[in-house]
């Protein structure tokens, strides 16, 4: 039974930076435990290679909701990134902080502490944004610039936006987001920037840090009402840890709560049920789960190549030397190439909706096989969704995936916000700027016209696009399942930090806000 002060649980995004933080002065032996590999594929530091590692189980966890009727049963992927780096390994790359209302939305909700205030100061310092800003970090070990390709039908698109009323917004992550431009994204001279790049690298040399892969976090070890470390399995043998200080659970919002439930921290007649000894009761462990849900609109296109050629035959072979040659070319694209961030309706006081163009189209969006003809992609996914579903371990065994029930467009909110953002995605589309580009609207087809169609459309097309969270909140209620401080509540020496703790949804991709969580964290730990 070995002895360490920190003990952290999962080496993705958060596991990675708290690696780093809690080992930099050298008083601390901190222990970090990573299921995944520590990875090693070509296809991790290619920004396009997120469309095969997306189904590569070795890389990720490949988890799937449970079938619901919101979703006219059907089962929705929801993959969560698996090796040193997390989901990091495996994104779009996309860097998204979020609106300022978001932050002042946690902390008047009992997340004390966490306002835009409070909060940004961690986002500089996590950034080297390559483009600069007056509001944007420099000197952050996570590189990050914007897209650098550029493709006329993208170019295209841009105007068409302006034709229809919208602005034009160089930087979504400065003083406001409303606008369309191009993404930034997490790459370095044409490469994926992981957390593993950015935060563990650099601290793999320190004598005081701990690295252990393909190693499965079991359970966590109580005495009373103490966490005291945790067992893990690797290569066959169970091996139990100590942890003098704080064990700090970073398994993100699809496996934090499945880990307090084994545990015995949950619902009493849940874990009863499961035959898992309680703990501590806290009903709330896994709830709040909310996801962005997002469908995607498709159009054949003309007098352009696209993705969807460019990815075959010699043409392919021509952009994997350009890629190898100069770091150019479609290999540096990830998920999404132009942003908007719009209003749905004329009166809401921030953006609600978020597009991802990209001048590509697919056959089957969740297995990322491309069309075969021209094609383009704009994505549409409501900000700040309500319906708020869960997710529990459904056996004791942690190797059996939880059960993930999303509950998406449960609300009028939520519906009406993703009609709205579609029938505006379509008014853009048919701007005279498109009309050389635009052949025929193949999804949901110009046949759609009423919000039924509309609707139905998205129920059964949708997809989420992988940004879980809530699952352990953070607050000051006797609901919370962890404080402001991210300590879990009724228990002592655990911590969680990952995208679990977060109240309420952010407006956007949630990478940037997890790296945030994590950056302020490592403060609050060191400072108790």
């Amino acid at each position: 039974m070995a002895d360490f002060d920190f003990i952290i649980a999962g080496g993705g995004t958060a596991g990675c930076i708290l690696a780093n933080r809690l080992t930099a002065d050298g008083r601390h032996r901190v222990l970090l435990i990573e299921a995944g590999e520590d990875a090693a594929s070509m296809w991790i530091g290619i920004p396009a290679g997120f469309s095969k590692l997306l189904v590569d189980p070795r890389f990720n966890w490949r988890f799937a909701t449970e079938p619901e009727e919101n979703t006219l049963g059907r089962v929705i992927s929801v993959p969560r990134g698996k090796g040193l780096g997390g989901s990091t390994l495996i994104n779009g790359g996309i860097y998204v902080r979020g609106q300022r209302q978001d932050y002042d939305a946690w902390a008047a909700a009992g997340a004390t502490g966490w306002s835009h205030a409070d909060v940004e100061p961690y986002f500089r310092r996590l950034e080297c944004y390559a483009q600069g800003g007056p509001s944007r970090g420099k000197d952050g070990p996570m590189h990050l610039t914007q897209v650098r390709e550029r493709y006329p039908i993208a170019e295209a698109f841009l105007a068409a936006a302006r034709e229809d009323g919208q602005r034009i917004n160089e930087d979504y992550n400065g003083d406001s987001q409303e606008g369309f431009g191009y993404y930034q994204v997490l790459q370095k001279d044409g490469r994926r920037w992981s957390a593993a790049d950015g935060y563990l690298k650099p601290a793999r040399g320190r004598a005081n840090l701990q690295v252990e892969s393909d190693a499965r976090v079991l359970r966590l070890v109580f005495e009373g009402k103490r966490c005291v470390g945790v067992v893990y399995r690797q290569r066959g043998q169970d091996v139990t840890v100590r942890a003098a200080r704080e064990t700090l659970l970073c398994m993100g919002a699809v496996q934090s709560p499945q880990m307090l439930e084994l545990s015995g921290i949950g619902d009493p007649q849940r874990l009863r049920a499961l035959g898992i000894a309680l703990v501590h009761a806290a009903p709330q462990v896994g709830e709040n789960y909310i996801d962005h849900y997002a469908t995607r609109m498709n159009w054949r296109v003309k007098g352009t190549v696209t993705l969807n050629e460019m990815s075959r035959g010699w043409r392919l072979a021509r952009q994997v030397g350009l890629y190898y040659a100069a770091r150019r070319g479609i290999l540096t694209l990830g998920t999404g190439l132009v942003h908007g961030f719009i209003k749905s309706r004329p009166d809401m006081a921030e953006p609600d909706v978020q597009y991802f163009f990209v001048h590509a189209s697919y056959a089957n969006a969740a297995e990322r096989i491309l069309d075969r003809h021209p094609g383009m992609t704009l994505g549409v996914a409501q900000l700040r969704p309500r319906s708020v579903g869960s997710i529990h371990a459904r056996t004791p065994d942690p190797a059996d995936a939880p059960a993930i029930r999303p509950n998406f467009l449960a609300t009028q909110v939520d519906r009406d916000a993703l009609v709205h953002g579609m029938e505006v995605a379509r008014r853009i589309v048919g701007q005279p700027a498109m009309a050389p580009y635009i052949d025929a609207e193949t999804s949901p087809g110009a046949a759609v016209r009423t919000y039924d169609e509309w609707l139905d459309f998205a129920r059964r097309n949708g997809q989420t696009i992988y940004h879980p969270i809530g699952t352990c909140r953070m607050g000051e209620d006797d609901a919370a399942v962890t404080d402001p401080r991210l300590r879990v509540r009724g228990v002592q020496g655990l911590r969680v930090v990952d995208a679990s703790v977060m109240p309420s949804m952010v407006s956007g991709n949630t990478q940037a806000a997890v790296m945030m969580v994590a950056e302020k964290a490592a403060d609050l730990i060191l400072a108790d």
